[in-house]
């Protein structure tokens, strides 16, 4: 149960800063921030394994910049996805009220 916790909370912090190092708004939800972190965080350990930098001596820096830089680019691939998903799903709406 902890490690779902703290699963949550990496995915959250690396979102996070995923979008923080972004320009302009991402208008994502939260909780897709934090799905976005946690694949992030996913991919960014696969390739740092790839690479030979998972873990190192001290703080994984190279790893946790490679998750920081997968999460950013899902948010840049995801945002206008979502957003043409939710334009798309208020125009049903509006036409099915008219």
């Amino acid at each position: 149960m902890f490690q779902l916790i703290w699963i949550i909370i990496a995915g959250l912090v690396i979102g996070l800063l995923a979008r923080l190092i972004l320009r302009g708004p991402q208008r994502i939800p939260l909780w897709l921030t934090i799905m976005i972190g946690i694949i992030g965080a996913l991919v960014g350990n696969i390739i740092a394994s790839g690479l030979g930098v998972r873990h190192t001596g001290g703080f994984d820096w190279i790893r946790h910049i490679l998750q920081v830089g997968v999460a950013a680019g899902l948010v840049v691939l995801i945002t206008p996805v979502w957003l043409n998903r939710r334009s798309q799903r208020s125009s049903d709406h509006h036409r099915q009220y008219r």
